[in-house]
């Protein structure tokens, strides 16, 4: 029997159509894997939504307690600490403490505790909008001097951020209520408006902030309507902060004179003068 022999290169031919169909039907393969590779591939994790709550507060010790201008603690050093519950909606609710010392012209039992709470929005132009209802507790008082001096207002304020700097207005309002008529007051209710302003260099852990309040009606003091500033500077290293501020308020030691003669002391014109308040805060 005779055996055919193929020319080579036909062969060659053979041969080359064979490597270029392996190379087509493993192209068609891989084009056909790689969806599925590309499917089976894990998904970026998803960002962590933003809590429904936030609590945050903070503890401090100053070198005394003055609430707008006035000294609660007989210019003595107080401990004092805040606890805040955020919703994620904008209502919070809020308590502060402090302790004090009492003096002839100020004593309010030894303790302060404030309950407030109110809505809160800040505006992608930079306005913030803030407003509530905020009540203040003397567990003390009542044996201290015989009468409570718990209140409460309704407060409300706007602020506005141009870059480091920042502008706020607010007002405190004290509708009539028991305090006044209890104490007797000439005005069954008092206002308290002020205005605020601070700067904050970008990158730095410095504030130099101010603060100017008028107080008029059922709180004035020794029978004077007045205005109280502060002027300070805070330096913040991680969550503790650093305040050395200088406040006082406009009433003059002839305004006092009347009321610390009575009393042979001068515990009202020491309570209402101007001073250096020191404070160090831990915040959480």
């Amino acid at each position: 029997m005779r055996t055919q022999v193929e020319p080579l290169d036909k062969i060659k031919r053979g041969f080359t159509m064979n490597i270029r169909s392996r190379l087509f039907l493993f192209t068609l393969a891989s084009m056909a894997a790689a969806p599925a590779f590309a499917d089976d591939a894990a998904p970026a994790p998803a960002p962590a939504p933003a809590p429904e709550f936030t609590v945050t507060g903070s503890v401090d010790v100053a070198s005394q307690y003055r609430f707008r201008g006035i000294s609660q603690s007989d210019n003595k050093p107080v401990i004092q600490g805040s606890l805040t519950i955020t919703h994620a909606s904008g209502f919070y609710l809020s308590t502060w403490g402090s302790s004090a010392s009492a003096n002839n012209a100020v004593n309010i039992g030894g303790t302060e505790i404030d309950v407030y709470g109110g809505y809160s929005h800040a505006f992608k132009n930079g306005v913030t909008i803030d407003g509530g209802l905020y009540g203040y507790l003397y567990p003390g008082s009542s044996k201290a001097v015989g009468i409570s001096e718990n209140y409460y207002e309704v407060y409300g304020d706007v602020s506005k951020a141009w870059g480091p700097i920042t502008a706020k207005a607010g007002i405190n309002w004290a509708p009539d209520q028991s305090y006044f008529k209890d104490w007797g007051t000439a005005t069954r209710y008092s206002v308290y408006e002020y205005g605020e302003l601070s700067y904050s260099p970008a990158n730095t852990p410095w504030t130099i902030h101010t603060h100017l309040g008028h107080t008029g009606g059922g709180f004035d003091y020794v029978g004077h309507q007045y205005l109280d500033f502060v002027a300070g500077v805070s330096y913040k290293w991680k969550s503790l902060t650093f305040d050395v501020s200088g406040v006082g308020t406009t009433i003059k030691k002839s305004d006092t004179a009347p009321f610390d003669a009575s009393l042979s002391s001068h515990d009202f014109w020491k309570s209402a003068r101007t001073t250096v308040v020191a404070t160090i805060t831990a915040s959480f």
